[in-house]
Formats: C-alpha cells, structure tokens, sequence
C-alpha cells in the first residue's frame, strides 16, 4: 500500500535552492567586489567609540582585577560591581531577540521586551537570597513550580536521563543532552514571547507545559538523527536504511513501522524508533492542521540539506562554491524556521525573512570556532575545504570573507543600517574571534588570520585592531553555554566518581560484615544473620557514614569500620521484623526469599534481636575514640532505635486507616529519614562537629529520607519486580497509607523533587565538601530499584 504524500519533496527542496542561490548570489557580489569592506570599515570607526576606552582608563579598569569570563558566578559579579552588568545583558538579550526569534531590534515594542527581560534577569542573577543556581535541578524545579508546570518538569527529568542513559558509545552525552536543552529553551524562549502579558496563569502553565514537551520532542531529533548520523556508530548500511524512515516519515506526516532491524545496534534503533515515534506523533496532535504541512517541508529541507553536506568528502577537489554554500543557507534558516511551525505559531513574513538570511552568519561562526574539530572528522565545511584546496582552486570564496559579507548584509540591507542591530552583531562577531585566540593561543590564531585575512591586510587591522583592543563585546548565552557544559561534564566525572565509590566502599563494608564468632555448634541464629547480611544490599547508610566520616570529618576509615557494621546490623534487623507475617508479610527481599520464608518466624524474629544487640556491641569497639564521646553516640544510638521502633508501631497502626500527609511524613522520618539521619549524625558525634552542622545534616537527612520513602512507594506502584528485588504492588495489598495513596502519584512526586530541593537548600548550611551527598539526593530521585 502506498501512503499518500504530505509534500512535494523535490518540489519544496528546488524551491529553497531557488531562494538559497538567489542568497547566494547577493553575497558573491558582495565579496568579489569587496563592497562590504567599505561599509564594515565605517561601521567599525563608529562602533570602536564604545569599545576602545583611552589608555588610562583602560589601566585603571584593569587593576579592578577582572576575573576569568569563564567564571560564571565571579563575572557576573564583577559585572554588577563595575556598574557593566545592564549593557552586558542588553546585547545578550537583543542578540537572542535577533537570532532564536528573528525579531528586529528597530521596534519600539521589542525594546520593550528586551529591556523588561533584562530587568527581570538582572535581578535573579543579582539576588542575594537566592543561593540556588537557577540552572542546576532544584533551581530549574523552584522556577517550575512557580510557572505551574512540576509535572513536565518531572517527566522531562525522566526523559534526559533515559536519553542520556542511551546515548551510544562514540557519541558525546554531555553535547547531546546540553544541544537537547538548548532546544527545549529555545521553544520556550518562542511560546512565552507569543503570549502577552495579560495571559491568564492557567493558560501561560498549560501553554509552558506543552512547550517544554514540544521541545523536547523536537531537540530529540538532533542526538538521534543528527548526530547520530555524523557519529561512526551506525554502519553505512544501517544509515541507509535509517536515512530512508526519517524521509519517508516527513513526505508521508507517519512514522512508518521499523520491521526486523538486524545486527549489533538493534536494540539502540528499536528505543530511538519508539521515541522519536512517539515524539513525532506528539508534535503533529499539537499542531494546527494549517502548519503541519510547512513544519513538514521545513523540516525535509533541514534534513536533506544535512544529508546533501554529509556525504561530501574532502577528497573531492571539485566541489562547487555553490555546493559548498547553498546547503548550509538552507540547513542554518530551516533549523531555526522549524521552531515557529513547531509551537504552530501564526506566519510572519519577516520573521521568515529574518530569520533566512541570519542563518549563515551563525553556521560560518560555528564552523570557523570548530575547524580544527572538523578537520580531525574529515568534515566538509567552507572553511576546512578553503584549508584544503585554496592553493588549488582560485574560483574558491574565501570563507572569511563571506563571513563578513553577510554581516554587511545583515546589517545594511536587512536590518536597515538600525544602530542597535549594528551594535550588537559587531560585538558579537569581535567577541567570537576573541574566544577563538584565547583557545587557539596567538600563534595558532595568527596562523589562521594569515590564511583567512589575508586578501584584505587594511580591513584585517581594523578587524585585529579591534580583536586586540576593544572590551565589553561578551555575551550571557556565552558564558551560560559554558557554565552548563561545565556542569555537565563535571556532574558527570562527579556522578561516575560518586557510583565508583558506592561500589568500593559497599566491597568493602560487604567483606567486614559476616558474623564470625559463634560460640555454640549449629547455631542457626548466627547463620541466619548471616542470610539476610549476604543479601545484595544497597548498604547505603553505611556508605553514608563512611564517606562523611573519611572524607567530610578526615576520621580513620579503619577506625569507623565498627560503626559500619553497626548500622548495617541495625538496618537490617529493621527489615527482617518489616517483612514478618504480622507486618508487611514479605516473601522476597534482596532478590531472595526472606528470612522468615527461609528458616521460620521464631528464628527471623531472634536474629532480628541479635542483631540489634551485635549494633550496640559494634559501637562499644569504637576504641579510637574517647569514651565520652563513644557513650553519647551510643545514647545517640538508643534513641535512633527507640524511634525507629515507633515508627514502626505507627506503620502497624496505621494499615487500613486513612493517615494525614502530615502523619505520613512524621511516620516516614521515624522509619527512614531517621537512619540516614543516624548515617550522617553518627560520624559528626565522632567529630565532635558543631552542633549548628549536625542540625543541618538532620534537616537534610529529614527531607532525603521523605524523598526515599516517596521513590520507594512510586517504584511499588511503577517499578519492574526484577530490577527491585522484591515484588511491586505489597503497599496496595497491605491497604497501607504511602504518598501515593494519600496524594496521587503525580502529587507524591511532586512532594518528592519538592523534598529534593528543601534537602539540596539544606545543604548551603553545611560547611565542608557535600559533593557526594549532592549526587546522593540525585540517586534517591532517579533510582529504580
């Protein structure tokens, strides 16, 4: 059966190349006869006015010691101390007006905008109470919950971590997810300016949830067919095959089935399939049936000009200038025109005209920042061909010069000569080329200039006079870009440090728990406690200890190792009396048949005793430390057991009754929060830490341990029997009071990344390196098991 088709795709692509070579062909001119030159040269004498300060300005601005402009939270306070921080968003903020909403700065209206933008932004960015970075999970969530719209936030959590999770060797996670981000912000940054101001609440959070969802399904294409494709994890064969789905799926409006996919990356293809399937089906149920075609169309274009530029090689000498530009005017224009028809915003001529001819100028930027990169890949590009074949090939267009031809043309003929426009495209263009020389180091960078500049020496000074000279061309999209690149990859060397960790401290506490000294023969009491110690268990409050204990107080790993045992012991007694008959009734835990199962209730219910009184006999073999302190963390003890103990009864008590959310929380501190508390509390006693510190950790404890308890109701309700260890569905057979039957899954987890955010605020409190408890907090949230 054949589908019928959505658009003409030969059709619509000669008409772009239509468009894109008239383009083309205003830009040739402009450099064969160096017209720009002139026009650039006299913007340049008027910009420098605000960009070159006198020589002794500049030396006493210098001695205000400015910071590294990599340094997130130290540059934008030197912003704001040398009274630079408005100017500085300003351009940033009518930078991202021009380029991500192909708006023009000539407007009284997007003034307006940009200076309301600004405003609001300055004092986030400027708040002294706001400890949070706005960009970091629990400042993502705050600002969620302020916009109504926790429940996308959550899922889009989800979404990055199992995109992130399958992202396949060869290709970098950290770009995938940050380009996928940036994507996502992107379709907000539109949604949010086509509302006014007046929009009510409701409708701004149902318009934001779906914007941040249309994002995402849209920013999913670039990891997953983009990349994906430039990378060398697919065989040529299997891009053939994937290339022919993604056109027959944008000529046709449906996801065609993927059939029998065989060979090593079958199962990768078999989760993008669904995903993008599913992603695709999103955005067509969300789009006016008026702008399904032209998202169609835009989006073929966008994919075919990447193919057309992904199959050239640099081998080939032949190439014409043509080749070499038109798919890069299409792909850099329709990314971008993409985004509009996505959210089915309404036509607008200008922004599709503006938008059409800016798209080079930030594809030449790009690609002249990663020339050497591309070089390596053996990529095509104008630059890395120019590299190759300019001593060849005299008909070639320098890259460079065509670079600053569209900024000429941007400028004068687009934008209409407006100050404003020309103002920041300079600074931006001035401020690209300063990043390049700091990265390259100078000689590399004059080694370039040389190549590239080298047809025009006179505008090349102005351009290098201005490169060396002027100040205040930085941007915010910059410095946030990378910022969150540095976050990405330190979140992951500190995610990959903090799971190496667990797995080494758990060998470790694993190899000192079995019970050794049994002092009577067939002693089933010490073997059974044996049993349930053998258990694959996440060993977490120990690991707690240790880590704060070693790294966070400095106290002897070889010293604690009893206070390990002890809150392993105790934890796990814990659970042999919760999985009793006349408790929760468990068959499985660790993976295994419980205790009770496997020896009897009498027998569970002494090793459970036993290993209560092992804990405190642990705790007196403290011998490193003073008995003073060893008997108040053995009080300390006591009461943690005492408590657990009543929380227990409380959990009793409460099966079949209806419980408050308030008599949930303080009864799920007495059963959870109040041994990671122990976990944390236990080593700080050792320490003699202060006693504000040891309140901090407590509240942290309090709310990570609600957190947990509210993870493991939703994975007893959602999770998978094989990745727990024990079976889903025991709260609802029980008729126990969780989170979940109190508040709704989507509510408890709320309350649970609501919790995140009060522990992670906690932990400003604490004064020494929390690191380890940050990604702790990150693993109780995105656990499955």
């Amino acid at each position: 059966m054949i589908e019928e088709l959505l658009i003409n795709a030969d059709e619509c692509y000669q008409q772009a190349e239509q468009k894109a070579a008239e383009y083309f062909r205003t830009l040739y001119k402009l450099v064969t006869e160096k017209s720009y030159v002139t026009a650039l040269t006299t913007d340049f004498q008027e910009w420098k006015h605000n960009h070159i300060r006198h020589p002794l300005l500049t030396f006493l601005f210098r001695r205000r010691q400015r910071p590294d402009f990599r340094g997130y939270y130290q540059y934008i306070q030197w912003l704001d101390y040398t009274g630079k921080l408005d100017d500085y968003l300003d351009r940033s903020i009518s930078y991202l007006y021009m380029r991500d909403l192909g708006k023009s700065l000539e407007s009284p209206e997007i003034q307006a905008r940009v200076r309301s933008v600004v405003s609001n932004l300055k004092n986030h960015l400027t708040s002294l109470d706001d400890k949070t970075d706005f960009f970091s999970m629990a400042g993502l969530y705050r600002w969620a919950q302020k916009e109504g719209i926790e429940s996308a936030f959550i899922w889009l959590m989800n979404k990055l971590k199992i995109v992130s999770d399958n992202i396949p060797e060869g290709m970098d996670p950290e770009h995938a997810k940050r380009k996928l981000i940036k994507i996502i912000a992107g379709v907000i940054l539109h949604v949010n300016e086509e509302m006014a101001d007046e929009t009510a609440q409701e409708e701004r959070s149902q318009r934001l949830d779906e914007a941040i969802r249309l994002g995402y399904a849209y920013g999913l294409t670039y990891p997953f067919i983009d990349d994906l494709l430039d990378a060398h994890v697919l065989s040529n064969k299997e891009k053939e095959e994937y290339s022919s789905l993604i056109r027959t799926t944008l000529v046709t409006g449906s996801v065609p089935d993927l059939g029998n996919w065989i060979g090593p990356n079958a199962s990768l293809i078999c989760y993008i399939h669904s995903e993008l399937r599913d992603a695709f089906d999103y955005i067509k149920s969300h789009q006016h049936p008026e702008t399904r075609k032209h998202f169609s169309e835009q989006a073929y274009i966008f994919f075919n000009s990447q193919e057309v530029d992904r199959v050239k090689s640099l081998s080939n000498p032949n190439y014409t200038n043509e080749e070499l530009y038109i798919p890069i005017i299409l792909k850099s224009s329709s990314s971008r025109l993409i985004a509009r028809s996505v959210i089915s915003a309404p036509e607008d001529e200008g922004f599709d005209n503006r938008t059409f001819f800016y798209g080079i100028y930030n594809q030449l930027a790009d690609d002249f920042a990663d020339m050497f990169d591309d070089i390596k890949d053996g990529a095509v590009t104008p630059y890395t061909y120019y590299m190759k074949y300019h001593n060849q090939r005299d008909d070639l267009i320098n890259p460079f010069e065509l670079y600053w031809a569209v900024i000429a043309n941007l400028i004068h003929n687009v934008f209409h000569s407006d100050p404003k426009t020309c103002e920041v495209i300079l600074d931006r263009a001035i401020n690209g080329l300063k990043r390049f020389k700091v990265r390259l180091g100078t000689n590399k960078y004059n080694e370039v200039m040389d190549l590239f500049a080298s047809g025009n020496p006179t505008f090349n000074r102005v351009i290098q006079n201005m490169v060396q000279k002027a100040d205040d061309v930085d941007f915010f999209d910059k410095l946030l870009r990378d910022h969150i690149i540095t976050n990405l990859k330190n979140d992951r060397l500190e995610q990959d440090d903090f799971l190496d960790r667990i797995e080494t401290v758990r060998d470790q506490i694993n190899g000192t728990l079995k019970i050794e000294d049994v002092p009577l023969r067939n002693d089933p009491i010490s073997d059974a406690a044996n049993y349930s110690l053998e258990g694959d268990g996440k060993r977490l409050r120990p690991i707690m200890t240790w880590v704060m204990g070693v790294d966070g107080y400095g106290l002897d790993g070889s010293a604690i190792t009893p206070l390990l045992r002890s809150l392993e012991y105790m934890h796990t007694a814990s659970l042999i009396f919760d999985d009793l008959p006349f408790q929760d009734n468990a068959a499985i835990r660790r993976g295994r048949p419980t205790l009770h199962k496997t020896y009897n209730i009498a027998i569970a219910e002494l090793t459970a005793l036993f290993l209560t009184q092992k804990a405190i006999e642990e705790q007196t073999s403290l011998t490193s430390f003073n008995a003073e302190t060893v008997l108040r963390l053995i009080q300390y003890s006591v009461q943690v057991t005492e408590d657990m103990c009543k929380g227990q009864a409380m959990d009793l008590e409460s099966k079949g009754k209806p419980l408050t959310l308030e008599q949930l929380n303080v009864m799920c501190f007495y059963k959870t929060g109040i041994a990671f508390e122990a976990a944390l509390i236990m080593p700080a006693i050792l320490a003699q830490a202060h006693a504000s510190e040891q309140s901090a950790l407590k509240k942290f404890a309090r709310h990570a341990g609600i957190a947990f308890q509210i993870k493991d109701d939703l994975l007893d309700l959602e999770g998978d029997q094989n990745v727990l260890g024990k079976p889903a569905g025991k709260d609802a057979d029980n008729n126990s009071s969780t989170f979940v039957s109190i508040l709704g899954a989507e509510d408890a987890k709320k309350a649970m990344w609501d919790h995140y955010c009060l522990a992670m605020d906690t932990l400003e409190e604490v004064p020494r390196n929390t690191t380890f408890l940050k990604h702790l907090m990150n693993y109780i949230v995105n656990r499955d098991h």
